[in-house]
């Protein structure tokens, strides 16, 4: 057993390190890409099946109308989403402040009873409880994270989550558009390169999933093809009823 009056170790000599299981800015900012990606190659594909003619400038304008729908809508949509979430943590933090001036005694305790549950002994947890609240707002922070898993000094920025949602999504839904952009007509190359997009999202997304790359690049790679796919057979059904 370590001596009780041993030290603390310096955290800066502490060398394991774990990877961000969250996933942090590499899931979302992959999985925007994705979305992007694989909505705008099967509008586009769409738009490929129900054509009756080789023009492809209803493509490329279906193509070009996608990638601003999307990307505008992802970060509307973000922006919305992270500033409600990050306003209603804000308002259960200012209750919590309320409750610990209005009835101190009674929260601390709370806190004590949780650290208890942590595996703490009493006498450790009530001390604990204490000296955390020392400071009215430390206890605030504190019993936030405790009570709610709210981190008061780390909540998500609306702005860098919708400009993030923007850019992932727009870089996803430009690379079925590449080829039409430098003049390729055909189809084709829109397809590979959508399909190596699909492949290679899929298989970064296996950093933070215990799944192999290969398995992850290829099960996007299906999945993906498979909606682009289907929504070129819809528009063939469709431009053939009309033509």
């Amino acid at each position: 057993m370590t001596d009780v009056d041993e030290p603390l170790p310096d955290p800066a000599q502490i060398q394991h390190e774990h990877p961000d299981v969250t996933g942090g800015w590499l899931r979302p900012a992959v999985f925007g890409a994705m979305d992007g990606l694989v909505s705008n190659f099967a509008l586009m594909m769409g738009v490929v099946g129900g054509s009756q003619s080789s023009d492809t400038q209803p493509v490329v304008l279906a193509g070009l109308a996608g990638l601003a729908a999307g990307a505008f809508s992802m970060a509307a949509g973000e922006y919305t989403s992270v500033a409600s979430q990050s306003e209603f943590a804000l308002q259960q933090v200012d209750i919590e402040r309320r409750e610990i001036l209005a009835n101190e005694p009674a929260e601390e305790a709370e806190l004590a009873a949780m650290f208890v549950d942590k595996g703490i002994d009493e006498d450790t947890a009530r001390e604990m409880a204490r000296e955390v609240h020392l400071d009215p707002e430390n206890a605030v922070r504190v019993h936030a994270r405790e009570e709610f898993g709210v981190d008061t000094d780390d909540l998500a920025s609306p702005m860098l989550a919708a400009v993030s949602s923007f850019f992932s999504f727009a870089l996803g839904a430009i690379i079925p558009l590449l080829s039409y952009l430098v003049g390729i007509e055909s189809a084709w190359p829109a397809i590979t390169l959508s399909l190596v997009g699909l492949f290679a999202c899929g298989a970064v997304v296996t950093r933070v999933t215990a799944r192999t790359w290969w398995f992850g690049g290829t099960r996007q790679l299906v999945l993906g093809g498979a909606a682009a796919g289907l929504t070129y057979l819809v528009g063939e059904a469709v431009g053939s009823s009309l033509g």
